[in-house]
């Protein structure tokens, strides 16, 4: 059996634009290829992801999105431009690290924001997908967006909300989003930071449905709380750069791609109705609406690995 933490190859991959991207690879050499899609945008790839897959089931790729974790340039230097930093971009890397890897079709696994590029990517790449498995579902439509920056998740944590706002003019508070971006871009480096911090207390809110001090210690250090909100803003501002609810609208042409989506009742980043919608509009799809949980699933663990063995079944299955 092999080990779920042997790292099998590891490695950069040039694609584009000077940038390079982090990737590595585990488990079985010869299992069903799996890509694991992360968070944010900009949370980067963290070993605890690669926890549901059956290491001899699943021959599965990491990566890290351009501007974040191992990936270079990274964005928390301000001269980094965002500018080819976009969902066309993302996916393309995608497709080059596919192709770089001598996989011919791969499971696409996603949570969050990974579960919007993934499903981005199955309508751009249909035949280079054997299942879609996801969980924590958001498409960044313009009703997701508003409802974690506007009016929404606030009504449900008013004091973490009242903190965020905080950062910004009264006068500046009918678009967040625009206040924190001019923040984030700023060419001072204290408001920069103090503007990154605050956006990542008000990520973490969302995601924590309780304390926890080592992910908030992770969004409290400097350089991952730049790049991260300058990443997050970025995407947040143009809505994903997909087109407004196009992702559950098209569903209907995934019918015949296997798919899997987790979701907790108690999401307050991505609420379950997201999830919802996309099940229903997507022929064939299995969801699994956990109650007690929320953003980060925390509890669900059995629940990962059996959606995890239940995507390799439906792969084998449908072949």
């Amino acid at each position: 059996m092999p080990s779920p933490d042997q790292t099998i190859a590891e490695g950069h991959l040039e694609v584009g634009d000077g940038q390079r991207i982090w990737w590595a690879e585990y488990g079985n050499p010869a299992g069903l290829p799996l890509i694991v899609v992360h968070g944010g945008p900009g949370g980067g790839s963290l070993p605890s992801m690669r926890a549901p897959y059956d290491p001899g089931t699943y021959r599965i790729v990491m990566t890290d999105q351009r501007g974040c974790g191992r990936s270079t340039p990274h964005a928390s230097d301000p001269r980094v431009s965002l500018a080819d930093n976009t969902t066309p971009h993302l996916l393309a890397d995608l497709e080059r690290l596919r192709a770089a890897r001598g996989m011919d079709r791969w499971v696409v696994s996603g949570g969050s924001w990974g579960a919007t590029l993934a499903l981005a990517y199955a309508h751009t790449h249909r035949d280079r997908v054997l299942g879609l498995l996801l969980r924590s579902i958001t498409t960044y439509s313009s009703s997701e967006i508003a409802w974690v920056y506007r009016d929404g998740a606030s009504h449900l944590l008013p004091e973490r909300w009242e903190e965020f706002v905080a950062v910004v003019p009264e006068g500046e508070r009918d678009d967040l989003v625009a206040a924190y971006q001019r923040r984030v871009e700023s060419a001072d480096p204290r408001v920069q930071l103090e503007a990154a911090l605050a956006w990542c207390r008000w990520e973490t809110a969302g995601m924590l449905s309780a304390p926890d001090p080592s992910v908030e210690a992770i969004f409290a250090e400097p350089r991952f709380a730049t790049a991260f909100a300058r990443i997050s803003i970025h995407y947040a501002a143009n809505r994903g750069f997909v087109e407004d609810g196009s992702l559950v609208a098209r569903a209907g042409e995934l019918a015949g791609i296997p798919g899997v989506l987790v979701q907790g009742r108690h999401d307050l980043c991505t609420p379950p109705v997201t999830a919802w919608r996309l099940h229903r509009a997507w022929p064939g799809s299995r969801l699994h609406l956990l109650e007690d949980e929320g953003h980060r699933l925390t509890g669900a663990a059995a629940v990962m690995t059996t959606a995890a063995a239940e995507m390799a079944e439906l792969v084998r299955s449908s072949q």
